[in-house]
């Protein structure tokens, strides 16, 4: 069973030549159907039973499933297809291979990951690899927003266990950070500027809550750190208030990120801010605020003895000829999602940089590597005895 080098680097440039920005980076004037397609096609051809999922027009996933001979636990590879804007970018779709590197958007993160899958499927079937258990190809839309590609193929496709190909410089990541945005919105009473003794400043009360926020972003960040991923953080995100100079603010918002760690939840971490308030209102009567958490994505950490682990673990060593070094990611993924699913996974990606950068690239060798990974960690593990 040998990795096909220039199939993977062609399917990678094909892939990158293709603009799949997510539509919320273009106003709603991209999609990931083209690239869904080419992906689709590609499985295809190597003889995989292929599906589709569209849980909105034009935001497509795909499943290529390369079924096995008897009743072994099924793996899924996975990648997602989209990716963030272009702007400041001077070619990001050419795909230009320089000293080892392909550079262009999308190359890094996190279309080195799919292509290794692909090529691993493209080696498993043309090597006719009598696996027990099925071997599922993901590729996903949307993962750079609201995972809306993840969480629709999990409603039809299941598996014992997953690899996601997110850039790890070929390290075996155990653990990622969630995150939680949250809503502040302070009121106040609109009038005239001149009218000091009508108008309620929501602005100013906002201020006093920034304030307080600061002393908790400085808390979270001195608090006991996770052994991976380090500690929990938070930042402002967002800020709007007021329509005129000339007028008291009636209202103003606030958006925070809340960077969590495994173990943390959206509970906890409303209830920090929720404090924050409550004690501004006991000092002064006419502060009002609500909380309200706008969007959770919960935090990862996959158990190190986990079979998956150790199998992708080995197959690591073998093709890198050394023990890989275990890592943690504070960026979210969908092995959250995964892992929530009851799915066991793990992460292991290619060598490269500029996730959402300018200048972004990846190391060629590091994504057939990565290919060789993954078509040894399924044989390994599609097996009965896994």
């Amino acid at each position: 069973m040998q990795i096909d080098s220039n199939y993977v680097t062609k399917i990678l440039a094909d892939l990158v030549r293709i603009n799949s920005i997510n539509p919320t980076f273009s106003d709603g004037s991209t999609n990931e159907r083209e690239i869904a397609e080419y992906t689709a096609d590609a499985l295809d051809q190597l003889g995989m039973e292929v599906s589709t999922h569209e849980p909105e027009p034009n935001r497509m996933s795909v499943v290529g499933h390369l079924p096995g001979a008897g009743p072994g636990p099924t793996l899924m590879l996975y990648a997602h297809m989209d990716t963030v804007g272009v702007d400041g970018m001077t070619d990001p779709f050419a795909a230009i291979v320089r000293g080892g590197r392909l550079y262009g958007r999308g190359s890094y993160d996190m279309k080195g990951g799919l292509a290794a899958c692909i090529g691993a499927a493209k080696a498993l079937s043309h090597a006719g690899a009598q696996l027990e258990g099925d071997v599922l190809v993901t590729a996903v839309a949307d993962e750079e927003v609201a995972s809306i590609g993840m969480s629709e193929v999990l409603l039809h496709h299941s598996a014992d266990a997953a690899i996601v190909t997110e850039p790890t410089d070929l390290q075996v990541c155990l653990a990622h950070k969630g995150f939680c945005w949250i809503e502040v919105e302070t009121e106040g009473r609109a009038a005239h500027g001149s009218r000091f003794e009508e108008g309620i400043d929501a602005n100013m009360r906002m201020g006093r809550f920034l304030a307080e926020l600061d002393h908790l972003e400085r808390a979270l960040r001195s608090s006991p750190q996770h052994r991976l991923v380090g500690p929990p953080s938070l930042h402002a995100g967002v800020l709007r208030g007021g329509t005129g100079a000339s007028i008291y603010a009636a209202r103003c918002h606030l958006e925070i990120e809340r960077r969590t760690i495994p173990g943390e939840s959206e509970a906890e971490a409303v209830a920090e801010v929720q404090d924050i308030v409550q004690r501004l209102t006991q000092a002064d009567p006419t502060f009002k605020a609500t909380v309200r958490p706008l969007l959770t994505r919960e935090p990862f950490e996959a158990t190190p003895d986990a079979s998956i682990v150790r199998t992708v673990a080995s197959a690591t060593a073998e093709v890198l000829h050394r023990e890989p070094a275990y890592v943690g990611i504070s960026y979210w993924m969908d092995a959250a999602l995964l892992a929530a699913a009851g799915v066991a996974t793990v992460v292991i990606g290619p060598a490269g940089a500029g996730a959402h950068a300018d200048d972004e690239w990846v190391e060629m060798d590091s994504v057939v590597q990565l290919a060789d990974i993954l078509a040894r960690a399924a044989v390994a593990y599609c097996s009965a005895a896994a």
